[in-house]
């Protein structure tokens, strides 16, 4: 293996992981009428797979087949994402009329979470061919991307129309640009296509009133503090009255200031028993910053930065460019992904239902996680002469 720090410390995420499917859940198990150790067996042998899984690819998996490895989970998960939104109730999991689990025997599948790295590896494939270190003008620029646009539109039509999931979309389009900015391309066409994507995000609210909704939710709660900066004829103007404020980021809030300096210790807290659902999942950070603290989770912010700062290590000393852009953005989507859920957790943006990476409950983003970083130590290997 190429690098053993990067795999102990997505390792040492799963870890913990597991055990806060554990110390979080004791109100929905009883709730629901599961097993105390529920969550925490089924997040259990989902981890054991998933650190499996990554020494596998890491280890053992030739780098000849790293190429086919990559662009087969793009076009197969592909696939059953567009296929999913055809297929009978009876063999997926629909949430909020949006279809986005396949049924497995014992398992439910996400095809969204594991497209998103074959996406990234075929943008990285992609790059490393089409794109070289001479620079060239703005207009051919354009040109040049326009086919990757063009993908990425049908990519966030799928996503947001068929699974009603923008934040993804939002998460991708990020990647996507930085990319962009690591493959060579200008940063005047970067800001262009962050300018785009702010645009698709405009769009794809304003043609949904569950959306609208929830940004005016979230203003309710976070317009009392950011208002009182503004001068009062300015904050009146954007003042929103009678606009109930959303349940789930008030009692997120609510278990933040409840961890204070050190935290409740683990498996205490009181916010998680009924008051914030998606405590194991969405919430998870909020949860776990009532159970350890500020000191806490700034360690497990350490962790993630520490993971991130060794993808981009792994990515300096990689074989070829594919690799190269292949870690670089799978470190954008991690770091992206927990960005924006710790910002919709602690009210800074609207709450978006994104999974935290390796931390959140639930196999599918666990899985595909692990996946993208054997991969990483995959394509870093050098082979012998």
């Amino acid at each position: 293996m190429q690098d053993k720090k990067l795999f102990y410390l997505a390792s040492l995420l799963i870890i913990l992981g597991v055990i806060s499917s554990y110390t979080l859940t004791t109100y929905v198990t009883r709730h629901f009428g599961y097993s105390e150790y529920h969550f925490f067996l089924r997040q259990l042998f989902s981890a054991l797979v998933a650190i499996t899984l990554m020494w596998i690819v890491a280890a053992k998996v030739p780098q000849k087949y790293a190429m086919k490895l990559g662009l087969g989970i793009f076009i197969l998960f592909f696939f059953l994402m567009v296929a999913m939104s055809f297929m009978p109730s009876s063999l997926v999991t629909a949430v909020g009329g949006a279809k986005r689990w396949i049924r497995l025997p014992g398992f439910s599948l996400a095809p969204v979470e594991f497209f998103k790295i074959g996406f990234i590896f075929f943008l990285a494939w992609s790059f490393s061919r089409k794109f070289d270190a001479n620079k060239t003008n703005f207009k051919n620029e354009i040109i040049l991307i326009l086919p990757y646009l063009g993908l990425f539109f049908l990519v966030a039509v799928s996503i947001a129309i068929f699974q009603n999931d923008i934040g993804q979309v939002m998460v991708l389009g990020l990647t996507l640009s930085f990319m962009l900015l690591f493959a060579g391309r200008s940063v005047k066409l970067f800001f262009m296509l962050i300018g785009v994507a702010f645009t698709l995000f405009i769009i794809f609210v304003s043609i949904s009133e569950n959306r609208i909704n929830r940004i005016k939710m979230w203003w309710a709660s976070a317009q009392k503090i950011v208002l009182s900066y503004l001068p009062p004829s300015v904050a009146q103007e954007l003042k929103l009255d009678n606009v109930q404020e959303s349940y789930q980021i008030t009692n997120s809030l609510h278990a933040i200031h409840n961890g204070g300096i050190l935290g409740q210790g683990l498996g205490g807290g009181q916010i998680k028993l009924g008051f914030l659902s998606d405590v194991h999942t969405d919430f998870v950070l909020a949860g776990m910053t009532e159970e350890i603290g500020f000191i806490g989770i700034t360690l497990v912010v350490l962790l993630y930065v520490l993971l991130i700062h060794r993808i981009f290590k792994v990515a300096n000393q990689a074989p070829d460019r594919t690799a190269y852009l292949f870690s670089v953005g799978i470190a954008m989507l991690i770091g992206f992904s927990f960005l924006m859920n710790s910002f919709g957790i602690s009210s800074l943006t609207p709450i978006k239902g994104i999974a935290v990476p390796f931390l959140s409950y639930g196999g599918s983003s666990l899985l595909a996680n692990a996946l993208a970083i054997g991969m990483i130590l995959l394509l870093s290997k050098r082979e012998p002469r």
